[in-house]
Protein backbone atom coordinates (compact mmCIF):
# COMPACT_ATOMS: atom_id res chain seq x y z
CA UNK A 1 0.00 0.00 0.00
CA UNK A 2 1.19 3.05 -0.54
CA UNK A 3 1.73 6.36 1.78
CA UNK A 4 -2.02 7.48 1.70
CA UNK A 5 -3.43 3.88 1.90
CA UNK A 6 -1.31 3.35 5.02
CA UNK A 7 -2.10 6.51 6.56
CA UNK A 8 -5.87 6.04 6.57
CA UNK A 9 -5.17 2.77 8.35
CA UNK A 10 -3.44 4.04 10.96
CA UNK A 11 -6.21 6.72 11.99
CA UNK A 12 -8.66 4.13 12.47
CA UNK A 13 -5.92 2.28 14.26
CA UNK A 14 -5.28 4.95 16.92
CA UNK A 15 -9.07 5.48 16.76
CA UNK A 16 -9.85 1.95 17.85
CA UNK A 17 -7.05 2.50 20.48
CA UNK A 18 -8.03 5.51 21.88
CA UNK A 19 -11.54 3.56 22.55
CA UNK A 20 -10.05 0.49 24.00
CA UNK A 21 -10.69 -1.76 21.30
CA UNK A 22 -8.20 -4.25 20.35
CA UNK A 23 -8.26 -5.46 16.71
CA UNK A 24 -6.78 -7.41 14.43
CA UNK A 25 -5.05 -5.82 11.17
CA UNK A 26 -7.94 -7.69 8.89
CA UNK A 27 -10.88 -6.85 11.18
CA UNK A 28 -9.15 -3.54 11.24
CA UNK A 29 -9.60 -3.75 7.78
CA UNK A 30 -12.63 -4.38 7.55
CA UNK A 31 -14.46 -2.66 9.50
CA UNK A 32 -12.45 0.51 8.22
CA UNK A 33 -13.73 -0.36 4.60
CA UNK A 34 -17.55 -0.65 6.25
CA UNK A 35 -17.08 2.45 7.68
CA UNK A 36 -15.73 4.19 4.98
CA UNK A 37 -18.43 3.06 2.49
CA UNK A 38 -21.36 4.33 4.63
CA UNK A 39 -19.80 7.47 4.83
CA UNK A 40 -18.94 7.89 1.13
CA UNK A 41 -22.80 6.76 0.61
CA UNK A 42 -24.21 9.15 3.22
CA UNK A 43 -22.56 11.89 1.56
CA UNK A 44 -23.76 10.70 -2.09
CA UNK A 45 -27.29 10.58 0.17
CA UNK A 46 -26.73 13.94 1.15
CA UNK A 47 -25.94 15.28 -2.47
CA UNK A 48 -29.10 13.76 -3.65
CA UNK A 49 -31.33 15.06 -0.86
CA UNK A 50 -30.15 19.35 -1.78
CA UNK A 51 -30.56 18.80 -5.48
CA UNK A 52 -33.74 17.35 -5.08
CA UNK A 53 -34.44 19.51 -2.25
CA UNK A 54 -32.95 22.74 -3.68
CA UNK A 55 -31.86 22.54 -7.41
CA UNK A 56 -35.32 20.96 -8.64
CA UNK A 57 -37.49 23.56 -6.87
CA UNK A 58 -35.26 26.21 -8.53
CA UNK A 59 -36.28 24.23 -11.98
CA UNK A 60 -39.75 23.57 -11.47
CA UNK A 61 -40.06 27.41 -10.30
CA UNK A 62 -38.64 28.52 -13.83
CA UNK A 63 -40.16 25.57 -15.99
CA UNK A 64 -43.58 26.86 -14.79
CA UNK A 65 -43.35 30.54 -15.42
CA UNK A 66 -41.68 30.03 -18.61
CA UNK A 67 -43.99 31.04 -21.40
CA UNK A 68 -43.67 27.94 -23.52
CA UNK A 69 -45.65 24.74 -22.58
CA UNK A 70 -42.04 22.51 -22.89
CA UNK A 71 -41.48 22.90 -19.35
CA UNK A 72 -44.71 21.74 -18.00
CA UNK A 73 -43.67 18.23 -20.44
CA UNK A 74 -40.46 17.94 -18.97
CA UNK A 75 -41.72 18.05 -15.48
CA UNK A 76 -44.57 15.77 -15.93
CA UNK A 77 -42.18 13.03 -17.47
CA UNK A 78 -39.70 13.57 -14.18
CA UNK A 79 -37.02 14.69 -16.87
CA UNK A 80 -35.03 16.30 -13.95
CA UNK A 81 -36.06 13.91 -11.23
CA UNK A 82 -34.46 11.39 -13.56
CA UNK A 83 -31.26 13.46 -13.91
CA UNK A 84 -31.09 14.60 -10.39
CA UNK A 85 -30.08 10.49 -9.50
CA UNK A 86 -27.08 11.11 -11.91
CA UNK A 87 -25.58 13.54 -8.42
CA UNK A 88 -24.69 10.88 -5.92
CA UNK A 89 -23.25 8.63 -8.48
CA UNK A 90 -20.58 11.91 -9.22
CA UNK A 91 -20.11 12.00 -5.89
CA UNK A 92 -19.47 8.35 -4.89
CA UNK A 93 -17.11 7.82 -8.43
CA UNK A 94 -15.14 11.37 -6.48
CA UNK A 95 -14.93 10.20 -3.06
CA UNK A 96 -14.37 6.37 -3.75
CA UNK A 97 -10.96 6.53 -4.29
CA UNK A 98 -9.90 8.61 -1.56
CA UNK A 99 -11.82 6.97 1.29
CA UNK A 100 -11.65 3.67 -0.07
CA UNK A 101 -7.95 3.51 -1.81
CA UNK A 102 -6.56 0.88 0.94
CA UNK A 103 -9.35 -1.40 -0.64
CA UNK A 104 -8.85 -2.60 -4.40
CA UNK A 105 -11.20 -4.88 -4.20
CA UNK A 106 -14.09 -2.92 -2.85
CA UNK A 107 -13.03 0.20 -4.74
CA UNK A 108 -12.75 -2.23 -7.95
CA UNK A 109 -16.76 -3.13 -7.21
CA UNK A 110 -18.00 0.55 -6.49
CA UNK A 111 -16.51 1.44 -9.54
CA UNK A 112 -18.21 -1.21 -11.94
CA UNK A 113 -21.16 -0.39 -9.94
CA UNK A 114 -21.14 3.55 -10.89
CA UNK A 115 -20.68 3.08 -14.10
CA UNK A 116 -23.46 0.49 -14.87
CA UNK A 117 -25.72 2.93 -12.57
CA UNK A 118 -24.68 5.67 -14.58
CA UNK A 119 -25.40 4.14 -17.72
CA UNK A 120 -29.31 3.08 -16.12
CA UNK A 121 -29.97 6.41 -15.24
CA UNK A 122 -28.58 7.68 -18.72
CA UNK A 123 -31.11 5.74 -20.56
CA UNK A 124 -33.83 6.43 -17.91
CA UNK A 125 -33.46 9.96 -18.87
CA UNK A 126 -32.88 10.22 -22.15
CA UNK A 127 -36.40 8.26 -22.09
CA UNK A 128 -38.09 10.90 -20.85
CA UNK A 129 -36.46 13.43 -22.81
CA UNK A 130 -37.89 11.73 -26.08
CA UNK A 131 -40.79 11.28 -24.26
CA UNK A 132 -41.54 14.97 -23.29
CA UNK A 133 -40.44 16.15 -26.75
CA UNK A 134 -43.05 14.00 -28.26
CA UNK A 135 -45.43 15.21 -26.30
CA UNK A 136 -44.74 18.73 -26.93
CA UNK A 137 -44.49 18.04 -30.47
CA UNK A 138 -47.98 16.44 -30.41
CA UNK A 139 -49.34 19.50 -28.95
CA UNK A 140 -48.30 21.57 -31.82
CA UNK A 141 -49.97 21.95 -34.99
CA UNK A 142 -47.23 20.34 -36.77
CA UNK A 143 -47.99 16.90 -35.17
CA UNK A 144 -51.31 16.45 -37.82
CA UNK A 145 -48.72 16.51 -40.68
CA UNK A 146 -46.27 14.70 -39.69
CA UNK A 147 -46.55 12.22 -36.77
CA UNK A 148 -43.44 11.15 -35.47
CA UNK A 149 -44.39 8.56 -32.75
CA UNK A 150 -42.65 5.33 -34.64
CA UNK A 151 -39.76 7.38 -35.44
CA UNK A 152 -39.95 8.37 -31.03
CA UNK A 153 -39.97 4.52 -31.00
CA UNK A 154 -36.79 3.98 -33.16
CA UNK A 155 -34.69 6.13 -31.54
CA UNK A 156 -35.60 4.71 -27.88
CA UNK A 157 -34.62 1.09 -29.67
CA UNK A 158 -31.61 2.28 -30.74
CA UNK A 159 -30.43 4.22 -27.49
CA UNK A 160 -31.61 0.84 -25.23
CA UNK A 161 -29.62 -1.25 -27.84
CA UNK A 162 -26.58 0.85 -27.42
CA UNK A 163 -27.07 0.91 -23.71
CA UNK A 164 -27.19 -2.66 -23.48
CA UNK A 165 -24.43 -2.93 -25.66
CA UNK A 166 -22.48 -0.71 -22.90
CA UNK A 167 -23.87 -2.87 -20.03
CA UNK A 168 -22.26 -5.84 -21.02
CA UNK A 169 -18.99 -4.23 -21.99
CA UNK A 170 -18.62 -2.74 -18.32
CA UNK A 171 -19.97 -6.56 -16.79
CA UNK A 172 -17.40 -8.43 -19.06
CA UNK A 173 -14.59 -5.61 -19.11
CA UNK A 174 -14.65 -5.61 -22.71
CA UNK A 175 -14.66 -3.00 -25.27
CA UNK A 176 -18.26 -1.54 -27.15
CA UNK A 177 -16.45 -2.44 -30.66
CA UNK A 178 -16.16 -6.10 -29.25
CA UNK A 179 -19.35 -6.29 -29.01
CA UNK A 180 -20.43 -4.47 -32.25
CA UNK A 181 -18.19 -6.93 -34.65
CA UNK A 182 -20.16 -10.27 -32.41
CA UNK A 183 -23.37 -8.15 -34.11
CA UNK A 184 -21.95 -8.43 -37.28
CA UNK A 185 -21.33 -11.99 -37.00
CA UNK A 186 -24.96 -12.49 -35.81
CA UNK A 187 -26.20 -10.18 -38.69
CA UNK A 188 -27.53 -13.38 -40.72
CA UNK A 189 -29.56 -15.00 -37.69
CA UNK A 190 -30.84 -11.92 -36.80
CA UNK A 191 -32.73 -10.97 -39.58
CA UNK A 192 -34.22 -14.58 -39.71
CA UNK A 193 -35.36 -14.34 -35.98
CA UNK A 194 -36.35 -10.81 -36.15
CA UNK A 195 -37.83 -10.41 -39.49
CA UNK A 196 -41.09 -9.08 -38.61
CA UNK A 197 -39.72 -6.90 -36.36
CA UNK A 198 -37.37 -5.51 -38.66
CA UNK A 199 -39.81 -5.44 -41.38
CA UNK A 200 -42.65 -3.25 -39.03
CA UNK A 201 -39.67 -1.00 -38.27
CA UNK A 202 -38.75 -0.29 -41.41
CA UNK A 203 -42.51 0.10 -42.57
CA UNK A 204 -43.32 2.33 -39.60
CA UNK A 205 -40.58 4.75 -40.62
CA UNK A 206 -41.78 4.53 -43.95
CA UNK A 207 -45.30 5.47 -43.38
CA UNK A 208 -44.17 8.30 -41.02
CA UNK A 209 -41.63 9.75 -43.70
CA UNK A 210 -43.93 10.26 -46.79
CA UNK A 211 -46.64 10.46 -44.50
CA UNK A 212 -49.10 7.83 -46.10
CA UNK A 213 -51.11 7.20 -42.43
CA UNK A 214 -51.31 9.96 -39.41
CA UNK A 215 -53.94 10.02 -36.30
CA UNK A 216 -57.24 10.87 -37.24
CA UNK A 217 -57.04 9.89 -40.74
CA UNK A 218 -60.39 7.74 -42.04
CA UNK A 219 -58.75 4.66 -43.41
CA UNK A 220 -60.35 1.29 -45.33
CA UNK A 221 -58.45 -1.89 -45.66
CA UNK A 222 -61.21 -4.58 -46.19
CA UNK A 223 -58.13 -7.60 -46.37
CA UNK A 224 -57.98 -6.67 -42.77
CA UNK A 225 -62.00 -5.55 -41.86
CA UNK A 226 -60.49 -1.87 -41.25
CA UNK A 227 -63.22 0.93 -41.78
CA UNK A 228 -62.95 4.02 -39.58
CA UNK A 229 -60.34 6.49 -37.71
CA UNK A 230 -56.84 6.05 -37.19
CA UNK A 231 -55.86 6.28 -33.47
CA UNK A 232 -52.82 5.27 -33.09
CA UNK A 233 -49.54 4.82 -35.38
CA UNK A 234 -46.74 3.24 -33.50
CA UNK A 235 -43.64 1.51 -34.76
CA UNK A 236 -44.85 -1.86 -36.09
CA UNK A 237 -48.75 -1.34 -36.02
CA UNK A 238 -51.53 0.99 -36.77
CA UNK A 239 -54.72 0.97 -34.50
CA UNK A 240 -58.16 1.85 -36.49
CA UNK A 241 -61.44 2.09 -34.46
CA UNK A 242 -63.96 0.77 -36.97
CA UNK A 243 -67.41 2.71 -36.99
CA UNK A 244 -68.79 -0.45 -34.82
CA UNK A 245 -66.25 0.79 -32.72
CA UNK A 246 -64.18 -2.17 -32.78
CA UNK A 247 -60.67 -1.73 -32.97
CA UNK A 248 -58.73 -3.38 -35.60
CA UNK A 249 -54.54 -3.42 -35.32
CA UNK A 250 -53.05 -3.72 -39.03
CA UNK A 251 -49.28 -4.14 -39.09
CA UNK A 252 -47.29 -1.56 -40.30
CA UNK A 253 -45.38 -3.27 -43.15
CA UNK A 254 -48.94 -4.10 -44.68
CA UNK A 255 -49.89 -1.08 -45.43
CA UNK A 256 -46.74 -0.32 -47.22
CA UNK A 257 -46.96 -3.58 -49.01
CA UNK A 258 -50.77 -4.08 -49.47
CA UNK A 259 -53.33 -1.51 -50.89
CA UNK A 260 -55.52 0.67 -48.72
CA UNK A 261 -57.72 3.84 -48.87
CA UNK A 262 -57.23 7.10 -46.83
CA UNK A 263 -60.30 9.67 -47.32
CA UNK A 264 -57.76 12.23 -46.02
CA UNK A 265 -57.65 13.76 -49.33
CA UNK A 266 -61.55 14.45 -49.25
CA UNK A 267 -61.32 15.91 -45.65
CA UNK A 268 -58.55 18.70 -46.49
CA UNK A 269 -60.43 19.35 -49.73
CA UNK A 270 -63.67 20.37 -47.73
CA UNK A 271 -65.82 18.51 -50.28
CA UNK A 272 -67.54 15.29 -50.25
CA UNK A 273 -68.22 13.56 -53.16
CA UNK A 274 -71.95 12.49 -53.96
CA UNK A 275 -71.90 9.89 -56.63
CA UNK A 276 -75.25 8.11 -56.65
CA UNK A 277 -77.85 7.48 -60.06
CA UNK A 278 -81.57 7.38 -60.41
CA UNK A 279 -82.55 4.93 -62.51
CA UNK A 280 -85.82 6.04 -64.53
CA UNK A 281 -88.43 3.37 -66.17
CA UNK A 282 -87.61 3.00 -69.87
CA UNK A 283 -91.35 3.31 -70.97
CA UNK A 284 -92.09 6.52 -68.66
CA UNK A 285 -89.79 8.26 -71.07
CA UNK A 286 -91.76 10.67 -74.01
CA UNK A 287 -91.85 13.73 -75.57
CA UNK A 288 -93.59 16.63 -73.47
CA UNK A 289 -97.09 18.07 -73.99
CA UNK A 290 -97.31 22.04 -75.25
CA UNK A 291 -99.84 22.18 -71.71
CA UNK A 292 -96.95 20.20 -70.11
CA UNK A 293 -94.26 22.73 -71.24
CA UNK A 294 -96.30 25.89 -70.12
CA UNK A 295 -97.10 24.19 -66.30
CA UNK A 296 -93.62 23.38 -65.47
CA UNK A 297 -92.54 27.16 -67.16
CA UNK A 298 -93.79 27.85 -63.80
CA UNK A 299 -91.30 26.09 -62.14
CA UNK A 300 -88.82 29.43 -61.82
CA UNK A 301 -85.03 27.82 -62.14
CA UNK A 302 -86.42 25.85 -65.62
CA UNK A 303 -87.70 29.18 -66.70
CA UNK A 304 -84.40 29.76 -68.58
CA UNK A 305 -83.53 26.51 -69.74
CA UNK A 306 -87.45 26.47 -71.33
CA UNK A 307 -86.76 29.68 -72.65
CA UNK A 308 -83.44 29.03 -74.15
CA UNK A 309 -84.68 26.10 -75.98
CA UNK A 310 -87.84 27.31 -77.26
CA UNK A 311 -85.50 29.79 -78.90
CA UNK A 312 -83.08 26.96 -79.96
CA UNK A 313 -85.88 24.96 -81.40
CA UNK A 314 -87.82 27.30 -83.29
CA UNK A 315 -90.78 27.18 -85.05
CA UNK A 316 -90.57 23.36 -86.32
CA UNK A 317 -90.43 22.17 -82.82
CA UNK A 318 -92.73 21.83 -79.95
CA UNK A 319 -96.20 20.68 -82.56
CA UNK A 320 -97.18 18.45 -79.80
CA UNK A 321 -101.15 18.49 -79.60
CA UNK A 322 -102.70 17.69 -76.34
CA UNK A 323 -103.21 14.05 -77.79
CA UNK A 324 -99.38 13.54 -77.64
CA UNK A 325 -99.33 13.61 -81.31
CA UNK A 326 -96.47 14.72 -83.58
CA UNK A 327 -97.44 16.85 -86.24
CA UNK A 328 -95.42 16.44 -88.63
CA UNK A 329 -94.11 13.76 -87.00
CA UNK A 330 -90.64 14.57 -85.53
CA UNK A 331 -89.99 16.87 -88.35
CA UNK A 332 -88.43 18.89 -85.79
CA UNK A 333 -86.71 18.88 -82.49
CA UNK A 334 -89.12 18.68 -79.14
CA UNK A 335 -88.78 18.45 -75.63
CA UNK A 336 -88.36 15.48 -73.98
CA UNK A 337 -89.51 15.26 -70.02
CA UNK A 338 -86.13 12.85 -69.36
CA UNK A 339 -83.73 15.94 -70.49
CA UNK A 340 -85.96 18.48 -69.13
CA UNK A 341 -85.91 16.83 -65.71
CA UNK A 342 -81.73 16.60 -65.99
CA UNK A 343 -82.07 20.25 -66.70
CA UNK A 344 -84.12 20.60 -63.59
CA UNK A 345 -81.56 18.32 -61.25
CA UNK A 346 -79.11 20.58 -62.77
CA UNK A 347 -80.57 23.82 -61.65
CA UNK A 348 -81.65 22.78 -58.59
CA UNK A 349 -78.13 21.58 -57.27
CA UNK A 350 -77.09 25.19 -58.25
CA UNK A 351 -78.78 26.96 -56.08
CA UNK A 352 -78.41 24.60 -53.34
CA UNK A 353 -76.52 25.66 -50.24
CA UNK A 354 -74.68 22.82 -49.38
CA UNK A 355 -73.42 21.71 -53.06
CA UNK A 356 -70.16 22.95 -54.61
CA UNK A 357 -70.58 24.77 -57.51
CA UNK A 358 -67.17 26.19 -58.58
CA UNK A 359 -63.39 24.19 -58.12
CA UNK A 360 -64.73 20.61 -57.58
CA UNK A 361 -66.39 18.67 -60.91
CA UNK A 362 -70.37 19.54 -61.16
CA UNK A 363 -71.78 17.27 -63.31
CA UNK A 364 -75.54 15.52 -64.24
CA UNK A 365 -75.50 13.00 -66.77
CA UNK A 366 -77.22 9.71 -68.38
CA UNK A 367 -75.44 6.87 -68.34
CA UNK A 368 -76.03 4.25 -71.35
CA UNK A 369 -79.86 2.09 -70.69
CA UNK A 370 -80.06 -0.72 -69.25
CA UNK A 371 -81.85 -3.94 -68.39
CA UNK A 372 -82.58 -1.75 -65.18
CA UNK A 373 -83.93 1.27 -67.03
CA UNK A 374 -81.84 4.80 -68.32
CA UNK A 375 -79.79 5.93 -65.13
CA UNK A 376 -79.41 9.83 -64.40
CA UNK A 377 -76.44 10.54 -62.02
CA UNK A 378 -75.65 12.91 -60.10
CA UNK A 379 -72.05 13.57 -59.25
CA UNK A 380 -71.36 16.31 -57.29
CA UNK A 381 -69.76 17.56 -54.00
CA UNK A 382 -70.91 18.76 -50.73
CA UNK A 383 -69.44 21.18 -48.60
CA UNK A 384 -69.42 19.49 -45.52
CA UNK A 385 -67.68 16.49 -45.21
CA UNK A 386 -68.95 15.21 -41.43
CA UNK A 387 -70.65 11.85 -42.01
CA UNK A 388 -73.57 12.30 -40.05
CA UNK A 389 -74.57 16.09 -42.04
CA UNK A 390 -73.16 14.60 -45.37
CA UNK A 391 -75.68 11.87 -45.28
CA UNK A 392 -78.47 14.37 -44.41
CA UNK A 393 -77.34 16.41 -47.10
CA UNK A 394 -77.78 13.87 -49.27
CA UNK A 395 -80.82 11.93 -48.25
CA UNK A 396 -82.92 15.54 -48.51
CA UNK A 397 -81.50 15.96 -52.63
CA UNK A 398 -82.41 12.56 -53.56
CA UNK A 399 -85.81 12.39 -51.05
CA UNK A 400 -86.11 15.75 -53.27
CA UNK A 401 -85.56 14.57 -56.35
CA UNK A 402 -87.23 10.83 -56.29
CA UNK A 403 -90.89 12.91 -55.54
CA UNK A 404 -90.91 15.22 -58.15
CA UNK A 405 -90.40 12.22 -61.29
CA UNK A 406 -94.09 12.46 -60.97
CA UNK A 407 -94.31 16.06 -62.21
CA UNK A 408 -92.27 15.33 -65.38
CA UNK A 409 -94.36 12.35 -66.20
CA UNK A 410 -91.46 9.45 -65.26
CA UNK A 411 -91.35 6.73 -62.80
CA UNK A 412 -88.14 5.37 -61.42
CA UNK A 413 -87.40 2.04 -62.35
CA UNK A 414 -87.63 -1.06 -59.53
CA UNK A 415 -87.78 -4.64 -59.99
CA UNK A 416 -90.97 -6.11 -59.50
CA UNK A 417 -92.21 -6.93 -56.31
CA UNK A 418 -94.72 -9.73 -53.83
CA UNK A 419 -97.07 -6.88 -54.03
CA UNK A 420 -96.57 -5.31 -57.97
CA UNK A 421 -97.43 -9.05 -58.82
CA UNK A 422 -100.72 -8.97 -56.61
CA UNK A 423 -101.92 -6.22 -58.38
CA UNK A 424 -101.43 -7.91 -61.54
CA UNK A 425 -102.40 -10.46 -60.84
CA UNK A 426 -105.84 -9.25 -59.78
CA UNK A 427 -105.88 -6.96 -63.45
CA UNK A 428 -105.81 -10.24 -65.07
CA UNK A 429 -108.65 -11.95 -63.11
Amino acid sequence: MDYVAQLHLSIFREVYRILGLDAEKTTVELITAVISLLLVLLIAWLANFMVKGFVLGVVRSLAKKSKTRIGEHFLKEKFFHRLSHLAPAFIISALSPILLEPFEVLLGIIDISVNLYLVVIALWSIDALINALHDSYEKSSLSAKLPLKGICQAVKLVVNATGLIFILSILLGKTPLYFLSGLGALTAVLLLVFKDVILGLVAGIQLTANNMVRKGDWVEMPKYGADGDVIDVSLTTVKVQNWDKTITTIPAYAMVSDAFKNWRGMSESGGRRIKRSISLDISSVRFLKRSEVDDLERIECLQPYLNSKKSEIGSKGMNLDELGVVSPLLNGRNLTNIGTFRAYCKEYLRSHANIHKEGMTFLVRQLAPSEKGVPIEIYVFVNDVRWIEYEAIQSDIFDHLLATLPIFGLRAFQLPSDSSLTHLGQKVS
